[in-house]
């Protein structure tokens, strides 16, 4: 006989339940796959029972993370097709339609991270992977009405911004599943699979709405669904719940004092938020730009942009991750020039080439910032005298924040890009601009964290 009661949390109290189900190396399991004694610290735990379910955690919260970066990314390989079915989008309709996706997801994304301690990992999984039925049904539903009116279409664009919270969810939860020193790998791990559910829509989706006589945009979204449906099973099936999964308010309440979380906040903005703003607006810059080229080549630019973060994380961990942070931006800011002079020459692969480089540098960007948290926060620590224990916690606080702050890039790069539409005739005004920002951002960068003299530059964060 086995009764329980629960915690406010919802989950079962483990002392009031008489009859659990044991398991290897000091962990228990019980109803719903909720796990107690979970201690990847432990090495003889870690190296018997430990490692196989991270691992198994870890592969299926990369496909639903995966499908996540899709759904966010959907409108912005849809709305540059939309005048092709009947509706009369401007150019500033269209940049609103791109942008509004990444406006809710950033917004999503400090909520999310909370919601795997309340409601566990496994179980936000399965529910996060349901919350993309809606955006892509109402996307299917939405695309064969263009009398729509426009707000219309924003308010069904915004539900995309679901998926961009999955990625806040996704990593909050996997970091509990992994040891110290195999975390760095594990995340990295994650964030890029999910950054290539980016790519894929918009390789993927050309495709599939061209299949047959004319186009069905109506698929863009259908197709998401049975694989939404896929990945909160496979959820069901395979993932944990970790009941010593705790949120740490006190982790943002530290961050947010901190003023260098508010420094790397903004340069995050130069780096992931370049990248979903630029894969945000890449299609729709390439059909109005050059109608003539294929719009299936847009995915290259996420390509490249997702997996070349690895490799930014791992150029960190080597020559320090201010150093390849500021190198980034110095490449960034020339790769923006090469997209003007492309522009102005109406150089297709002038323009095209400087895209890719951008984002390869958005993304090397991206892992070497990721690098520089933890650095940063011990350090401060260490000279303060404050206490290093607090010193991970903060970090932990700090990457939430700027992953939330980060991502509004996604917003103001789009609206940057049909202001200078709407003001100038020309996107020229707004790449001259982001090749300011990049400036300013390095030099911030370097005057914190290279500069001779200054407090962090001895320890290569």
């Amino acid at each position: 006989m086995t009764s329980t009661t629960t915690d406010p949390s919802g989950r079962p109290d483990v002392a009031a339940t008489d009859t659990l189900a044991p398991a290897a190396g000091g962990l228990t399991r019980r109803p719903g796959r909720w796990i107690d004694g979970w201690d990847p610290e432990n090495p003889r735990q870690w190296e018997t029972v430990g490692r196989p379910i991270a691992r198994r955690n870890l592969g299926l919260s990369v496909f639903a993370e995966f499908l996540g970066f899709g759904v966010w990314a959907l409108w912005s390989i849809v709305v540059p097709q939309l005048n092709s079915v009947g509706f009369n989008l401007t150019v500033d309709q269209m940049f609103w339609l791109v942008s509004t996706p990444s406006l809710v997801g950033a917004t999503l994304r400090i909520p999310y991270t909370f919601a795997v301690p309340r409601f566990g990992g496994r179980n936000w999984t399965i529910i996060s992977a349901l919350l993309l039925l809606l955006p892509t049904a109402a996307l299917a539903w939405a695309v064969n009405h263009p009398d729509l009116p426009f707000i219309a279409l924003v308010a069904i664009a915004s539900l995309a911004g679901v998926g961009g919270g999955n990625f806040a969810s996704s990593m909050a939860n996997i970091s509990f599943f992994y040891p110290a020193k195999e975390k760095g790998a594990a995340l990295g791990l994650n964030a890029a699979g999910g950054n290539v559910g980016t790519a894929a829509v918009q390789l993927a989706v050309p495709i599939v709405i061209s299949i047959g006589a004319g186009l069905s945009l109506d698929r863009a979204g259908l197709m998401f669904i049975p694989l939404a449906l896929l990945a909160a099973l496979l959820a069901w099936r395979g993932m944990d719940n970790l009941s010593n999964a705790k949120s740490d308010p006190r982790a943002y309440a530290s961050a947010v004092r901190h003023p260098h979380t508010w420094i790397i906040s903004f340069i995050y903005i130069g780096t992931f938020g370049s990248f979903i703003g630029y894969s945000a607006a890449f299609p729709t810059l390439l059909n109005n730009l050059f109608p003539e080229v294929t719009l299936s080549l847009a995915f290259l630019g996420a390509f490249v942009g997702s997996v070349s973060r690895p490799l930014g994380g791992r150029l960190a961990d080597r020559m320090g991750g201010a150093l390849v942070t500021c190198v980034s931006f110095a490449a960034m800011a020339a790769g923006t020039v090469g997209a003007i002079l492309g522009l102005q020459a109406q150089s297709f692969p002038t323009f095209f080439l400087s895209f890719l480089w951008l984002f390869v540098f958005t993304g090397i960007g991206n892992g070497s910032v990721y690098r520089m948290i933890p650095a940063i926060f011990t350090g401060t620590a260490a000279t303060d005298r404050a206490s290093v224990t607090a010193a991970p916690r903060s970090a932990a606080g700090c990457i939430g924040i700027a992953g939330a702050v980060g991502a509004f890039g996604g917003f103001l790069i789009p609206r940057g890009f049909a202001l200078s539409q709407a003001l100038t005739g020309t996107l020229v005004a707004a790449l001259w601009a982001m090749v300011g920002v990049y400036l300013l951002m390095l030099g911030i960068a370097w005057f914190t964290y290279l500069r001779r003299g200054s407090r962090l530059a001895a320890l290569r964060v």
